[in-house]
């Protein structure tokens, strides 16, 4: 990417507010029509049905909320650091109820202890473009390696249909990127995470997996 090609900070924080907006009004909306038919129903059975489906996809949107506080918000204060512990649970609660939808498996493997905001935001973020890796669904294996202060992140893709990632490979090589807008802003921003994080992104394919690699200097 070209300083020509770099959007201002207003620009990427619209897009971002636009992402969010967009993972979460399915489930309000879904919301608002399990309520509806709550209220019209009067057959048992089709109240508890409308009851279970506001149960889901209250907690769906909880959990993709929850994982945008910390993958594009503040999470604390300039230079704050974050507990592992809690982006692991954070990140699980992504896969199996929010965009992974279950038909992703989460392997997490690191060590316990806190780690610097934006190297965190990188992981998230990481972990969001894996999910895209795997439109079939499958194993998403997650390593943090190295120390807590220079890690490694190294992330194996596992499923029938692997492919790179939506649209990151694109930004990171700088070839044929797409126009910035609310579906592509997370895989620029990821890029830009990782060179905040001085952690550069390298994306291949072996053999039927796609692999994902940061390292600090």
């Amino acid at each position: 990417m070209t300083d020509a090609a770099i959007p201002s900070d207003l620009e990427i924080a619209a897009l971002i507010s636009s992402k969010i907006c967009h993972d979460v009004i399915g489930p309000v909306g879904a919301i608002s029509i399990g309520l509806q038919l709550h209220d019209e129903e009067k057959d048992e059975d089709a109240r508890r049905y409308a009851f279970d489906m506001i149960r889901n996809v209250t907690g769906q949107a909880s959990v993709c909320l929850e994982f945008a506080r910390f993958a594009f918000g503040a999470s604390g204060s300039a230079g704050a650091l974050i507990d592992l512990g809690m982006a692991e649970k954070i990140s699980r609660g992504y896969v199996v109820n929010g965009k992974g939808k279950a038909k992703h498996r989460l392997n997490w493997s690191g060590p316990p202890g806190y780690m610097s905001k934006d190297r965190v935001k990188l992981l998230l973020n990481i972990l969001a473009a894996a999910i895209t890796a795997l439109p079939k669904g499958g194993d998403i294996d997650m390593a943090i390696e190295g120390t807590l202060e220079r890690p490694t992140f190294r992330v194996v893709c596992r499923g029938t249909g692997a492919r790179f990632p939506q649209h990151l490979n694109e930004y990171v090589t700088g070839r044929d990127a797409p126009p910035l807008d609310a579906m592509t802003i997370q895989a620029y921003y990821t890029v830009r995470l990782a060179a905040l994080a001085e952690m550069p992104l390298t994306i291949t394919k072996d053999g039927a997996d796609i692999r994902i690699f940061a390292a600090g200097g």
